[in-house]
């Protein structure tokens, strides 16, 4: 038979409708998707880390886990999941104050688990809670078998008797933290509605579940992860690598400028003052570490500028480096770096030009005002560092109400990778005499309230931004005290009373980096490209991979601003210093900042600060060296995921996705039987009546 022109086949017709149902089906797919799941935005997940030796971590599998929601309050609701529940895989909804090693473990070892959801208990657990280890960056200090036997493995003083070691378990199932109370509220809401047994009876069908992605490309440990990444790379035009080691960049300054194109003189002598600027907790990027990281790079910060604002410190008789680890948390990366750069010559300061050490450590929760100063036991034996580290203690104890500490080894610090390689005169402050005062070591609850910062209530942004709290004027006093020894330690002979830090900026510091990075202050003392990096969100302090973190970024433009200088550069001068005729350039590092907003507009002032702020590597030598199973270098690697999201929805019961499985299958049959008979009779279904004879034209 024969068609009129421009009339379609039955061939050419069913295409078109197998078209628009696709593309219809296309269209409306995000519509129905959102109508089935609610989806889970403000969350934080458990991943997978690795070392040379081991993973650790959390992760789900490929397609993601799902079960029945089931909230535990109480230990006693944990039978419904573990024994009696008729629904596994059950997902846990459990309350932050049972979120315990003990229960972890638990659940850990039940096959009818298929995740978990944490709430975060608010206010903090009283009791404490560290998912650390009891004996922080064990191995990778200065004590071993060989130094201080006694010192080694946290035998003589246990640091965080609190730490439980649940971030360093590895879990096969993923573990997500529930960050919004709203959303945890939701959660419980519908499992109220579908879940809740009734009366001791078994809920029916509809129930509320639960869907975690997060798999993790990595496993077993660094050595095979990175072994098939430079596989990847080596033979794939498109590798896919599966994990990254930790690194980032240390920030790093002088009092008095040096050429870092080129090595100090020799007899030159350096003070080094430093302080780790990371956090870590069990879920990724969920580091406040305000105690633990930010109170003392803080108090460092506001000492570095106390002292610039002394009038003789150019002509002091040895420099002062200040310098702001990254890393410290997972085995010393930052540390342990600058010290095998400075023994490789690739950094302009030697070992053998660090005069002595000053470090640190936790500071925010003094005891009656009193801080406690930390010494090596054993480089103390020697005869020429003995005198020169009870020189430091008593330059504190002159300043403060300062107690040294002699008999005790040191503290998990950065000091202890310097005096790996070379006997340094040195001390660590803290607040603690033994273990730690912080319960909430390396945890998600060590935040602005862990070291009392207090608002008062009804203030604006700005005026919280300078409240005066008197957590600021703790640590204002400890860096008053740091900044007055230094400048002794440094030969100064000056009158140290005027040397005195700011509380107010203390204040400002500590709201920036605790409470919020988009605030007026931070605003003006960065470049314009990067006010991306400041936002509404609680800072968080976590070792990225490959990029800067915005802790790394904040503390170099802070640290710029509170030791540089404004220079009369033009915008064009500041970006291209090398083309000024100014004989100084080299010694310093020029920063175009976007400055305060103009009162009479709506437009900013910016200008150029001139400072000493330079970043340097802070990534593992042993990755440099290709040692993946090193024992002397930190290892940690995080693996590489493609996705993770949580969300929840209503499941039906086996029996009626069986029967919906069943129906579809078979309507398929008939759609395609139905299809087959339709083409088979298309001209007779689709002939036109005048189709019966000829056409005479």
């Amino acid at each position: 038979g024969r068609h009129l022109k421009g009339e379609p086949s039955g061939c050419g017709l069913l295409f078109i409708l197998n078209f628009v149902s696709f593309s219809s089906g296309f269209c409306w797919a995000n519509s129905v998707e959102r109508k089935i799941y609610i989806p889970l935005n403000k969350t934080a997940p458990c991943v997978r880390l690795l070392n040379a030796t081991h993973q650790i971590g959390c992760q789900s599998s490929m397609s993601g886990d799902t079960g029945v929601i089931h909230v535990v309050e109480k230990e006693q609701d944990l039978k419904w999941v573990l024994t009696d529940g008729p629904h596994p895989p059950y997902m846990v909804l459990l309350e932050g104050e049972l979120f315990t090693r003990e229960l972890m473990l638990q659940l850990k070892g039940s096959s009818r688990i298929s995740g978990l959801a944490v709430a975060i208990s608010k206010p903090s657990p009283a009791q404490g809670f560290s998912p650390g280890l009891k004996c922080p960056n064990d191995g990778f200090g200065v004590y071993s078998n060989n130094y201080g036997p006694q010192y080694a493995h946290c035998n003589w003083t246990v640091w965080n008797p609190l730490g439980n070691g649940l971030a360093y378990e590895d879990f096969n199932f993923p573990i997500f933290l529930l960050e919004d109370a709203n959303e945890t509220q939701v959660i419980k809401q519908c499992y109220q509605d579908h879940n809740l047994p009734q009366n001791g009876s078994v809920p029916e069908y509809p129930l509320c579940a639960m869907q975690l992605f997060a798999h993790m490309h990595a496993v077993t440990n660094t050595v095979t992860c990175m072994r098939r990444s430079s596989l990847q790379t080596a033979f794939s035009l498109n590798p896919e690598e599966v994990c990254d080691a930790l690194s980032d960049y240390n920030v790093w300054s002088t009092l008095k400028p040096i050429n870092t194109s080129s090595k100090i003189d020799p007899m030159d002598e350096v003070i080094i003052v430093a302080t780790r600027i990371d956090s870590h907790s069990f879920f990724w990027n969920v580091a406040p570490g305000a105690e633990s990281a930010v109170a003392s790079f803080v108090t460092h910060l506001a000492a570095a500028e106390a002292l610039h604002k002394v009038p003789d410190v150019q002509k002091l008789p040895r420099n002062i480096m200040f310098t702001f680890f990254q890393g410290e948390t997972f085995d010393y990366i930052g540390s342990s770096r600058m010290v095998y750069d400075m023994q490789m010559d690739k950094f302009p300061i030697r070992l053998d030009n660090i005069h002595s050490f000053l470090e640190l450590s936790q500071v925010a929760l003094r005891n009656s005002s009193v801080l406690w100063v930390h010494t090596d036991p054993v480089s103390r034996r020697n005869e020429s560092i003995q005198p020169q580290v009870m020189k430091l203690s008593l330059l504190h104890r002159g300043q403060s109400e300062s107690l040294c500490l002699q008999s005790q080894p040191l503290p998990p610090s950065s000091f202890q990778r310097f005096l790996r390689a070379k006997q340094i005169p040195g001390v660590v402050l803290a607040d603690h005499r033994t273990s730690f005062q912080n319960r909430y070591y390396q945890s998600m609850y060590d935040t602005a309230e862990n070291i009392l910062m207090k608002y008062p209530e009804g203030l604006s942004p700005e005026e919280t931004l300078d409240y005066v709290t008197d957590t600021a004027k703790s640590l204002a006093e400890v860096a008053t005290v740091v900044a007055r020894a230094l400048y002794q330690l440094a030969g100064g002979t000056g009158n140290t009373s005027a040397i005195q830090a700011d509380p107010r900026m203390v204040s400002r510091m500590l709201y920036g980096f605790l409470i919020k990075t988009n605030n007026s202050w931070f605003q003006s003392i960065i470049k314009q490209d990067l006010k991306g990096l400041l936002g509404d969100e609680l800072p968080q302090h976590y070792i990225a991979v490959t990029t800067l973190v915005n802790t790394t970024q904040l503390v170099q433009y802070v640290l710029a601003n509170l030791t540089g200088t404004v220079v009369n550069f033009t915008k064009e001068e500041c970006l291209n210093p090398e083309k000024t005729p100014n004989p100084e350039k080299e010694m310093y590092v020029y920063t175009w900042v976007q400055g305060s907003r103009d009162p009479n507009s709506t437009s900013r002032v910016p200008f150029c600060v001139q400072s000493t702020v330079h970043l340097t590597k802070a990534a593992s030598p042993a990755f440099e060296l290709k040692q993946w199973g090193s024992t002397e270098y930190s290892t940690w690697t995080e693996s590489r995921w493609k996705d993770i999201r949580a969300r929840i929805f209503l499941v039906a019961s086996k029996e009626l996705e069986i029967i919906t499985l069943v129906v579809g299958i078979a309507i398929l049959i008939l759609s395609l039987l139905a299809t087959y008979f339709i083409n088979a009779k298309a001209h007779v279904l689709f002939s036109s009546p005048g189709d019966g004879g000829a056409v005479a034209y």
